[in-house]
């Protein structure tokens, strides 16, 4: 910690959040900090991330510890292997369509009301460093300050509508934002993969790179920005998020319960 965070965090009857307190607590989500760049690696049992109920509830959780470490200066957020995120759905598979009472859906749905903002609160520049196809909730990486890419990379949404689901949880939001109205719905509605060469040429991804030079050049942008006071990267990570952050405090709720109500038992 620094002196003089330490010295203002002497005045205030608590204590700040610890690295040891959260580091080892989850089991998708490997963290690793070095001179206050905070590596979120992302896997299932050590390969790529495969993504479950449990990974719902351990990046809700993950984020919003991070964002209390005031420590993280720098996050970097990667996958495991060749891929970002999966596995791809088959069309009209997902498992979980039409399998919901309402208190199953309860803890779910307030995950994910909390997912998507605990991580645009986390006041430190995230850059993705994108690993290979991400399948399954491309919309994580994508609201990074910086997204990176591996050439053979591609992002698509399998689970929502193209496996009988309502894009509900933010992507309703995040892609027409990012992709423009038009691309954003017909990404959703078609589960149009989009390559890295393709997603830079849109905006979506800023640098397309070799696998090897992937996690080199991630590490590089975080030393570039942790040249800046604290303070300047925190607020700035703050008003360029903050547009997003109000768009899904009024849609997000709203599209999880259309999720929610399209998921439920058939009576």
């Amino acid at each position: 910690m620094s002196t003089d965070h330490a010295h203002a965090m002497s005045h205030l009857d608590r204590e700040p959040t610890s690295f040891d307190s959260y580091k080892d607590r989850y089991k998708t989500i490997r963290l690793e900090r070095t001179d206050g760049i905070l590596e979120v690696t992302f896997h299932t049992d050590g390969g790529p991330l495969q993504w479950s109920l449990l990974a719902h509830n351990e990046f809700e959780d993950a984020f919003l510890e991070i964002g209390r470490d005031r420590e993280n200066d720098v996050v970097i957020l990667t996958g495991t292997g060749e891929a970002f995120s999966g596995p791809a759905i088959a069309p009209g598979r997902h498992p979980n369509r039409r399998t919901m009472t309402p208190e199953i859906y309860d803890p779910i749905q307030w995950e994910g009301k909390h997912l998507l903002p605990n991580l645009l609160a986390i006041e430190a520049p995230v850059i993705a460093a994108v690993n290979g196809p991400a399948v399954r909730h491309a919309e994580i990486p994508l609201v990074s300050d910086i997204v990176l890419a591996t050439d053979d990379t591609y992002f698509q949404d399998t689970a929502h509508f193209p496996g009988g689901m309502v894009p509900g949880d933010g992507m309703h939001v995040v892609m027409p934002l990012l992709m423009g109205p038009t691309r954003g719905k017909y990404f959703l509605y078609t589960g149009q993969q989009v390559s890295a060469a393709e997603a830079k040429e849109i905006g979506l991804v800023n640098e397309v790179l070799p696998r090897e030079d992937l996690l080199p050049r991630a590490r590089e942008l975080a030393r570039l920005l942790l040249q800046q006071p604290r303070l300047v990267r925190r607020y700035t990570r703050t008003v360029l998020t903050e547009d997003l952050r109000q768009r899904l405090h009024g849609l997000l709720g709203y599209g999880l319960a259309l999720e929610g109500m399209a998921r439920m038992k058939s009576s």
